[in-house]
């Protein structure tokens, strides 16, 4: 109905405004006055106030009959801008929102925003995109260089678009992608706990009414959406890999590979052997077929750091490791960890400690330089190291070990139904704490697990980075041991750079803390208490500015790609709920354990599990 009325409206102005057109000797002809007034049009070029078209000024009548012509059209084009202001006047105001902008602190922030400016479109002027939106819908089609993709941000069809209704309705949808991109860029397009449940990175979603007015007021609509990427260079570098991957994804890729075909023993020729030995770095003639020794010994090296048996003989499974992944392959990699670089906190802080799960490492960086860093163990695949940002709180020098809820759980308790001296055993106290909560204790001493230092920094996970007395660990590539804490390879020399970096006095240095061993515990307390970020980084850029890639250990990178591309996609970005009862039951079956332990009661912990759980 509204368009028929419109186009009445419009066929009317159109004949008045050529039987207004002068003739070289003919009087300015009478305005055609509307019974209503007219609200102003959102370009304010020319007012329309109480007629639907002015008779030509002065000026006008001087200009040619097509200029004169041209300006009216204009402003009768310009109350379509009304028009579509009145629609949206109608939706935001209604129930309707909620079909069109599924968030309800992004609905709140566009229903003000739009009252705000009198329910004037945003994208739209005189019934036609502004530029100012078309750059913002350039910015979406590409998003996939940030490494999000463009299908998540729809961008309406705006030229097959014709009346007011249209008009409003793509103008909601427009900006409803653009809430939706800038969210993304700043949290990712995934739920941190999706992935893996034990994340906290804290909340840094951004406020829709800023992200419409940073985007609504931007001079330059790139550099407002750049504002709500990560800015730190580790995420910058990885897009501009990210770029470099898909500028050359298909470029020579296939016939680089080494086809698969028979298995390949030593001593016997193939013509893929020339290949082989030089996607190993081996020199030999370009003819030479023959798997010699150099090319066997050369493969069972890579087997081994594959953890595949080293039999030397060249399978496709060995072939496919060689290879190494295809470039889609890469993207995606690198696709998955700028995801996670986006659930980081925005500022690190002065000071700050990267460990880098996958890569075994640990660095310490101030007034963004990097000071030190060193070798660490992480949690097993069967007890990931959790992610998670938070402030070290102190060093603890011959440390108690107050074990986990979780190692109590799965393994002593377990273990106790047939060994029930394993706490004797072990060195394990079972001791009540003032709150009433029954702990299990390993009092400070050579064999203590945390070593002989022990840093905190209070999270919800109980993990901490810590000393450790098998040494030997650290002598492994693939350093994946532990039970999710971090065990540091120079544990002293990390507390003297922290306790320095921390504190305004004076404090010790590495010998000296190595001299505390064995005495009483001794608590230093930060002053400046540094960030401890524990990342999962699968792919990085090195100090040389080449694109490394470590093994997922932890299958995250694999989930990241499972979930979007599948139909969980829909809702990536919704925090599935906890479930907390399940962890309160466990809870509290461990401590009537632990009570029956403390009174050399128990027998069979199996027997408290089976009832709570049948």
């Amino acid at each position: 109905m509204r368009k028929v009325r419109f186009d009445h409206v419009l066929a009317g102005a159109v004949l008045a405004l050529f039987a207004g057109v002068p003739g070289p000797a003919a009087a300015a002809p009478e305005r055609v006055e509307s019974t209503t007034p007219m609200p102003p049009s959102l370009n304010e070029r020319a007012p329309v106030q109480r007629g639907l078209v002015a008779a030509p000024s002065p000026t006008e009548s001087k200009a040619s009959d097509g200029g004169f012509v041209k300006s009216a059209l204009d402003r009768i084009f310009a109350a379509s801008d009304t028009q579509i202001s009145e629609r949206l006047r109608a939706i935001v105001g209604s129930k309707d929102l909620e079909r069109r902008i599924d968030r309800a602190p992004e609905r709140k922030a566009v229903e003000t925003f739009y009252a705000s400016r009198n329910y004037a479109p945003l994208w739209i002027m005189d019934g036609a995109l502004t530029a100012h939106a078309k750059a913002t819908i350039a910015r979406l089609k590409n998003a996939a260089a940030d490494g999000l993709d463009p299908a998540d941000y729809p961008v309406p069809d705006f030229a097959s678009l014709s009346n007011a209704e249209q008009l409003a309705d793509a103008e909601l949808a427009l900006t409803n992608s653009v809430l939706t991109f800038a969210r993304h860029l700043q949290t990712g397009r995934i739920a941190p706990t999706r992935v893996y449940a034990q994340v906290d990175f804290g909340d840094h979603t951004p406020d829709a009414s800023e992200i419409l007015r940073k985007v609504a007021g931007a001079g330059d609509v790139n550099a407002a959406f750049d504002s709500f990427n990560p800015p730190h260079e580790g995420f910058r570098e990885l897009r501009d890999k990210l770029a470099a991957l898909r500028a050359n994804a298909s470029a020579g890729e296939a016939d680089s590979r080494i086809p698969d075909g028979a298995l390949i023993r030593p001593g016997k020729k193939d013509n893929r052997i020339p290949a082989l030995r030089n996607k190993l770095g081996l020199s030999g003639n370009s003819d030479d077929i023959l798997y010699d020794r150099r090319l066997f010994d050369a493969v069972r090296r890579v087997q081994q750091r594959a953890d595949i048996k080293p039999t030397g003989l060249i399978d496709n499974k060995t072939i496919a490791v060689i290879n190494g992944p295809t470039r889609s392959a890469l993207v995606e990699r690198v696709v998955a960890n700028m995801e996670r670089w986006r659930w980081l906190p925005r500022d690190f802080g002065k000071t700050y400690v990267m460990v880098n799960i996958p890569d075994y490492t640990l660095k310490l960086v101030h007034d963004h330089r990097e000071v030190w860093h060193t070798k660490i163990v992480a949690g097993k695949p069967q007890t990931p190291t959790p992610l998670l940002a938070a402030s070290m709180d102190n060093v603890l020098v011959n440390p108690s070990w107050f074990v986990p809820q979780s190692i109590i759980q799965n393994e002593l308790l377990p273990m106790y139904a047939s060994d029930p001296n394993i706490f004797d055993r072990m060195g394990l106290e079972v001791k009540r704490g003032p709150d009433g909560h029954i702990n299990v204790v390993q009092p400070p001493g050579a064999a203590n697990a945390l070593g002989r230092i022990k840093f905190n920094f209070p999270n919800k996970f109980q993990v901490y980075l810590h000393d450790t007395p098998e040494k030997k660990l650290f002598t492994y590539d693939r350093r994946a041991f532990s039970h999710g804490c971090m065990r540091v390879e120079d544990p002293t020399k990390f507390g003297e750079l922290i306790l320095h970096l921390s504190d305004n006095g004076p404090t010790p240095n590495s010998r000296q803390l190595y001299s505390m061993f064995g005495q009483d515990e001794r608590t230093f307390k930060l002053q400046q208490r540094p960030t401890v970020l524990l990342t999962y980084q699968t792919a990085f850029v090195d100090e040389a500015g080449k694109l490394q890639f470590r093994d997922d250990i932890y299958g995250f990178d694999q989930r990241i790609n499972s979930i979007m591309h599948s139909s969980e996609r829909r809702v990536a970005d919704i925090a599935p709920p906890p479930d907390p009862k399940r962890d309160a039951a466990t809870d509290k079956a461990n401590q009537e354990i632990l009570g029956r332990v403390e009174r050399r009661e128990a027998q069979n912990p199996f027997v408290f599990f089976e009832r709570l759980f049948r």
